[in-house]
């Protein structure tokens, strides 16, 4: 299978549109050596097809789809290479972009040959179905355009598919996170609100699991890290009071659902547990993160440990 990283940031992107952290303003005055990323996303597409599964709808979607033709085909006069969207989460960050596929089909005018409408295919949890129904309702917005055809995702490890993407299959896994503010169990979660997802290529075997959220790390997501060929997994932040010594916010990282790479119990130690062949890869990273930085001491941390830091527009091909 072939994975595009469409967006690589956490909420905001880099740089973030309001911050003069020392990231952000180092990357505009071009002092920082960096790269700009948008909203975290992924693409993965079976090795010898053209259409594919997307990971997450940022804001930054018709941006990412510019950038990465493989996307838009070209094969009809209305086309994409979206077979069907898959939602880790109902953070506003990953499910804004929902709204920029409601163009993928108009009802049908009021004149013979018009054409019939084509809900967008859509995989969520449903407890992510009811905070994208209620506390911020996309899905009740997308039935005045396209609608959605929505299928629900069990948090049972049942394999489902997507149709147009052949030979892939997915298994979702319930993860220690949090969701979304609007959501009504932002402080008590439920299983769904949060989930990790394992890519098969069901051709060769080789596995990808995803999880750009992901606040701990139990024995059944340790388990699916370690059965993976390539693990890319959450890089929001470096320490845990990132967001206060930078002065950007109050809260800590594992208040808000995201695992830090340093310290003990951090991802960096999480992920040198790993079988040494297994691809490690961090996205969905903050703009606070000095990871971001490619001269710092946190990067050269990273590259000694054979991990690596997403960009937008990477490819990965298991």
């Amino acid at each position: 299978m072939r994975i595009t990283v469409l967006g690589a940031a956490a909420g905001g992107g880099f740089p973030q549109w309001n911050c003069n952290c020392r990231n952000c303003a180092g990357l505009r005055a071009g002092t920082l050596k960096a790269k700009a990323r948008t909203q975290s996303s992924i693409f993965i597409r079976p090795d010898h097809g053209a259409d594919g599964v997307l990971f997450n709808a940022s804001p930054d979607l018709l941006t990412q789809i510019r950038a990465n033709p493989e996307l838009q085909p070209g094969r009809g006069l209305r086309d994409s290479a979206i077979a069907g969207v898959v939602l880790m989460d109902g953070q506003v960050d990953h499910v804004t972009g929902l709204f920029m596929l409601r163009e993928r089909s108009r009802p049908a005018p009021e004149r013979p040959g018009g054409r019939a409408p084509d809900p967008l295919p859509l995989w969520c949890t449903d407890a992510v179905a009811e905070d994208l129904t209620h506390g911020n309702p996309v899905l009740r917005v997308l039935s005045h355009y396209c609608g959605t055809a929505r299928q629900p995702i069990a948090l049972d490890g049942a394999p489902f598919s997507v149709s147009g993407a052949d030979g892939l299959q997915f298994k979702a896994l319930p993860l220690d996170s949090k969701a979304a503010p609007y959501s009504p169990h932002r402080d008590s979660g439920e299983p769904g609100d949060n989930i990790g997802i394992t890519a098969i290529d069901q051709h060769s075997g080789r596995r990808l699991f995803y999880a750009p959220g992901l606040g701990a790390i139990t024995p059944a997501v340790f388990d699916a890290m370690s059965s993976a060929d390539a693990v890319m997994v959450d890089g929001t932040f470096w320490t845990d009071d990132e967001m206060i010594t930078t002065g950007v916010g109050p809260q800590r990282a594992r208040a808000i659902g995201h695992l830090p790479q340093s310290g003990p119990g951090g991802m960096l130690e999480v992920l040198g547990r790993l079988p040494a062949s297994t691809r490690k890869l961090l996205i969905h990273i903050n703009n606070t993160n000095p990871i971001l930085d490619e001269d710092s001491a946190a990067r050269a941390e990273l590259a000694r440990a054979g991990v690596e830091v997403c960009e937008d527009g990477m490819q990965i091909t298991l």
